[in-house]
């Protein structure tokens, strides 16, 4: 952030102080701001011979000669007392391109001087002059510059005389006109692309998904001021019409961003801000020429979305008072500020050469990269926030479920030992209780003279079907064959000592499962019978 408001400041710096506007600011210079201008056509390699009015730079030929497309030549003089004194050329403003002759030879020449032209308007042409070319006494500077009627052409000022100075202001005017385009076009790109990626992972918050789209377009649009070719288009008028396209989409995506940063959405709003979008890249497509003849109503629409959007949301910022929204709407009133005297330069109401938004472009960026941060930040505050009181929640859950199971555990632990003391008593009761019963009854009606080992015998079979019990309690939940056996084995003893004869045939004991309990249950019934 210190770097970014470094970088500000000498910015601004740049624009107040590094551009001297006389020849009295820069000992050694001249300024050749008087002069003669010709139209030819586009293969004039020479000066016409006729046709010259007096001029003063900086000139744009569409207001003196309307509908003109091709090369207008420029002538300029000056005086030159020592011709072996070193001496430079700074020609300030050539658009759309152009080449400079000294005296007859060339010093400086764009690579294309006809259509695709070449797009050097953006940035001035330095020249070191050998002493070969110079005389004592009268020089002349030509400029041959080629454009077209639509887009503004024409030549500025041209300096001539001590190369440190020139190449001082070469240097500072290149930099407020290509070099910080350039920065601010990488920053775009970058910014753009982090928000795009962003977007695509947590699609749902589209508001990060708008401001990529808002810097894409953007850095197509702003690619304007640094291409120096028209590729991958076929000429200046599809130039002009993509470059107006994409300035639209750029407005009606940073509105729409505006829009969705305060939570609202305006169906209708959007809907036509989409249909304009479209129409814009669907002219340039199919009409380029028409579209980049009249770029200046698409220009007018773009900046109409801009400074719409930009007070909604400054009176948005205002009412509610949220820090972030505050900082949002200060960072761009300075921006907004300038761009009006941009756009009274685009609109060929004031004269000059350089525009002053991109120098203010990066505090927009900051207090669009401090919102969508501190977006961001809250974001992942609530979610932190979210998964600390999701932990405690948990932990109690965890504790209480953990109670719950100790305490469930206790009580089936009771319930089971209940049970199991229940059954006991019912085996007790139905099995053995029957067996002693029919016992007791057998040795009533014995004789009185019962030898002693028949009434061993028995107590020996009470205590075996008091095993029986006690086993067939610990082998509950066997199957049912398991539970068959002993209750065969009593049964068996009983109709044995009652001189019964028993045969047992079982068959399809696969399915059943009997518990000891069902088992005890039928062996009592049957003892009962």
């Amino acid at each position: 952030m210190r770097v970014c408001l470094r970088w500000l400041l000498v910015a601004l710096a740049t624009i107040a102080f590094a551009a001297p506007a006389s020849a009295a600011d820069e000992p050694g210079v001249a300024v050749l701001e008087h002069g003669e201008a010709a139209r030819s056509g586009w293969d004039a390699e020479v000066p016409p011979a006729a046709g010259w009015v007096p001029v003063t730079l900086l000139d744009l030929w569409h207001e003196r000669w309307p509908g003109h497309d091709g090369v207008v030549w420029y002538r300029l003089r000056w005086h030159q007392d020592d011709p072996r004194r070193p001496t430079a050329l700074l020609a300030d403003y050539m658009s759309m391109s152009g080449a400079i002759y000294v005296n007859g030879e060339a010093v400086a020449r764009d690579p294309s001087l006809v259509e695709p032209l070449s797009r050097t308007w953006h940035a001035p042409h330095y020249a070191l002059l050998p002493a070969s070319l110079l005389r004592a006494g009268e020089n002349t500077v030509w400029l041959r510059v080629s454009g077209l009627s639509a887009y503004q052409p024409g030549a500025g000022l041209v300096r001539v005389g001590d190369p440190q100075a020139l190449q001082q202001r070469y240097r500072s005017e290149r930099f407020q006109r290509y070099d910080i385009k350039l920065i601010n076009l990488a920053m775009s790109a970058v910014l753009g692309g982090v928000f795009l990626l962003m977007w695509l992972l947590r699609r749902k918050d589209s508001v990060y998904g708008w401001f990529a789209l808002t810097e894409l377009a953007g850095a197509l649009y702003g690619y304007n001021h640094i291409a120096t070719t028209v590729w991958p288009l076929p000429g200046t008028d599809a130039w002009q019409a993509f470059n107006a396209a994409f300035y639209v989409v750029a407005g009606a995506c940073y509105a729409l961003f505006l829009l969705r940063y305060c939570g609202r959405r305006h169906p209708r709003l959007e809907r036509v801000l989409a249909v304009l979008s479209a129409l814009a890249l669907l002219s340039a497509t199919l009409a380029p020429a028409w579209m980049g003849h009249h770029r200046n109503l698409w220009f007018a629409a773009g900046g109409l979305c801009y400074y719409v959007a930009i007070g909604w949301f400054m009176a948005q910022a205002w009412r509610s008072r949220r820090p972030d929204a505050l900082v949002l709407a200060a960072c761009l009133l300075l921006p907004v500020l300038v761009s009006f005297r941009d756009f009274a330069l685009f609109f060929g109401w004031i004269e000059g050469t350089t525009y002053w938004l991109s120098l203010t472009s990066v505090l927009t960026l900051i207090g669009i990269g401090f919102v969508l941060s501190y977006r961001f930040v809250t974001a992942m505050r609530r979610v932190e926030g979210f998964n600390l009181e999701l932990k405690r929640e948990v932990e109690a859950a965890t504790t209480e479920l953990a109670t719950t199971l100790s305490r469930q555990h206790a009580l089936e632990l009771a319930h089971s030992r209940a049970g199991e003391r229940l059954q006991l008593v019912r085996d007790l009761h139905d099995g053995f209780g029957g067996t002693l019963v029919a016992t007791i009854a057998q040795l009533e009606a014995a004789p009185a003279g019962t030898p002693r080992a028949q009434v061993v015998a028995t107590l020996k079979e009470l205590r075996d079907d008091l095993r029986l019990v006690i086993d067939s309690t610990a082998r509950e939940h066997a199957d049912l064959p398991a539970q068959l056996a002993p209750l065969r084995h009593r049964l068996g003893r009983l109709l044995e000592t009652a001189d019964i004869d028993s045969r047992w045939r079982l068959e399809g004991l696969e399915g059943p499962s009997w518990t000891a309990r069902a088992a005890w249950t039928c062996c009592g019934c049957c003892r009962k019978r």
